[in-house]
């Protein structure tokens, strides 16, 4: 409201009786205080609305923003659960086909090479949430192991295990030496997004929204490239 508008009457009033006695003119300055007391709570009334609009407005925000951060999530957790089924496929073609049940228990064993026991029953600490164990685990693989073909799962394996134990700074190094020396393994693309987000993490933004644009923009169409895109839009990209 106009504060001009709620004084006029005052000052009307103040014209129409004139000043010819002093409990007229202090009536009127009663009326003039009354009417400034209205006015500051008119005007405390009108930031206590805006400021309810602009809380509802941000919490609207943050609830998008959650809801895009969950489908981006879901993505990277199906992904980590296709890689823990091809491991675990990989296993049980190991097992011998045919026999007692007796046999299929006993033998899996004799019919895996050493590193492949070694790399499965790291990645079984990992599936049963012992990341601690699975790590240490998975750096004696491959320090044990260097020319296994299961090297890239392993590094793979070995920075989600850091990066749920939040030693992002350990995840990017797994991730890095995918990506350094093994460009042609399955593991390529899932350990670029996973060093992306392990950049955010650490709070280095640029790095991060570099490594999210590589994806998007040099391989589009891919499962990582459409999360990247999700990272991006949620830092307001």
């Amino acid at each position: 409201m106009n504060v001009r508008t709620l004084f006029l009457p005052a000052l009307i009033a103040l014209l129409a009786v004139g000043c010819n006695s002093e409990d007229q003119l202090r009536r009127v300055e009663q009326e003039v205080g009354d009417l400034k007391l209205e006015v500051f709570k008119l005007r405390q009334q009108a930031e206590d609305g805006n400021k309810r609009a602009e809380a509802e407005q941000k919490a609207a925000q943050e609830a998008r923003d959650q809801d895009r951060r969950f489908q981006a999530d879901l993505q990277q957790s199906l992904r980590q659960v296709q890689d823990t089924t091809r491991v675990l496929n990989n296993r049980l073609n190991s097992l011998p086909r045919g026999g007692t049940r007796m046999v299929a228990e006993t033998q899996p064993t004799a019919q895996a090479s050493e590193d492949e026991r070694a790399f499965n029953a790291a990645v079984l600490d990992y599936n049963r949430g012992n990341y601690p164990l699975a790590a240490e685990g998975l750096n004696h693989f491959l320090r044990d192991y260097p020319q296994s073909a299961k090297r890239p799962d392993a590094l793979f394996f070995l920075g989600l295990s850091h990066y749920n134990q939040k030693a992002y700074d350990k995840a990017q190094m797994a991730f890095d030496r995918i990506i350094k020396d093994h460009a042609a393994s399955p593991q390529f693309l899932p350990a670029k997004l996973k060093r992306a987000q392990c950049f955010l993490k650490q709070g280095l933004k640029p790095a991060a929204v570099k490594a999210f644009r590589e994806l998007v923009d040099g391989f589009s169409g891919s499962a990582e490239a459409r999360t990247a895109q999700q990272e991006l839009s949620d830092l307001g990209l």
